[in-house]
């Protein structure tokens, strides 16, 4: 190591970047890896996706962006780059494997680090359900830890890194390095409603299923009357979401915000009594953190991966075993006070532990032991 130089040209291979339409929680880990290695003095390409109205080549915060392609034709573009003359020059390349990989050791032997949020065996059905899904499944669980076989694997909790292992991932090559929280830790919250109030906040996308926490509304709402939701995030899935709340006779009570200023989903989140996340898989969770942050509890399926790390349960927020029992659990914690609010405090008290810095020097470390 001593060998190496100190500072280092760096290359992620990325779908999207947070700007993207489509842009979520995988997006912000490598923007905040990005930013950070930038700030140390190294030089950092993010290669991504082109979309409407972005700009082709952008600096930013010290982060050279190269938009290239569309969501397919991006992988051939960023293997592409990796055999333009300023590709060849980097040190480092970072695989950023989102269900389908970039598959960077095609053209590089040496200096590649494969970061893979969670393993994708539950989405590839629920967005493609045919031929199309079992395609992707394969590429992802069958070519893919064979074209990595040789490199190293960066992840985001315990829980994927087992996911990788069913894939043939051996754990001694996966290093675990969690996430950070995107909001500060406030002295001071803005006031909870009086009235109860839910929230999801994500994008909108099948595998969020976000018709669970609709439900949730249909069914506590001859209980609790004054109950709304806020769904707070945007995304392609958005007009079938609201078609739902129709069908389910509870418009009058769920709010679509759409995508809002950091300001504004604070100001959600301190209203907030429960978050709601249902998603059928997540490597972590970073708006469960988000929300912890702001003494709101989350509650979450037990069998959706990384929420199990980011949820205490009984301590943090509570994981639930099916749609029954999220509607269960989200009435018993709206009628305890004493409960909700007491795991409130826990979850505010564990997310101060969680910070982008402790995170992105961690990752910067990794990098550099990269053969």
């Amino acid at each position: 190591m001593s060998s190496l130089p100190t500072r280092r040209r760096i290359v992620f291979l990325v779908w999207r970047d947070t700007a993207h339409p489509d842009g979520g929680g995988s997006e912000v880990y490598v923007e905040h890896m990005a930013r950070w290695l930038a700030a140390q003095g190294h030089q950092v390409t993010y290669f991504c996706a082109a979309y409407p109205h972005a700009p082709r080549d952008e600096s930013r915060d010290g982060v050279t962006f190269r938009r290239r392609g569309g969501w397919l034709s991006v992988y051939p573009r960023g293997l592409g780059y990796l055999l333009s003359r300023a590709g060849r020059r980097a040190d480092i390349v970072v695989d950023v494997h989102n269900g389908i990989p970039f598959a960077a050791p095609l053209v590089r032997r040496r200096g590649v680090r494969v970061l893979v949020h969670h393993v994708h065996r539950e989405q590839w059905h629920i967005i493609y359900p045919g031929m199309m899904g079992k395609l992707g499944w394969w590429v992802e669980s069958r070519l893919a830890p064979r074209l990595y076989r040789h490199n190293r694997y960066v992840t985001v909790s315990e829980s994927s890194k087992a996911d990788l292992a069913t894939l043939g991932v051996a754990p001694d090559r996966v290093d675990v390095v969690c996430n950070g929280i995107d909001v500060p830790h406030p002295s001071r919250l803005l006031p909870r409603s009086a009235t109860p109030r839910l929230c999801v906040l994500g994008r909108l996308v099948p595998h969020k299923q976000v018709e669970h926490a609709l439900q949730v509304v249909a069914a506590l709402r001859a209980s609790v009357p004054e109950l709304r939701l806020d769904v707070i995030g945007g995304g392609w899935w958005a007009d079938e979401l609201t078609a739902a709340a129709d069908s389910l006779g509870v418009s009058d009570a769920v709010t679509f915000h759409g995508h809002v200023s950091e300001h504004e989903r604070d100001a959600l989140l301190d209203a907030s009594w429960l978050m709601l996340a249902p998603s059928v898989k997540e490597g972590w969770g970073i708006a469960i953190m988000e929300a912890a942050a702001r003494s709101v509890p989350a509650l979450a399926y037990e069998f959706a991966g990384g929420v199990t790390e980011s949820i205490q349960d009984g301590e943090t927020g509570v994981l639930v075993a099916d749609l029954d029992d999220l509607i269960a659990q989200t009435r018993a914690l709206l009628a305890d006070t004493e409960a909700r609010l007491t795991m409130g405090k826990k979850a505010r008290d564990r997310a101060q532990a969680f910070d982008w810095q402790r995170s992105t020097q961690a990752f910067e470390r990794l990098l550099l032991e990269t053969d």
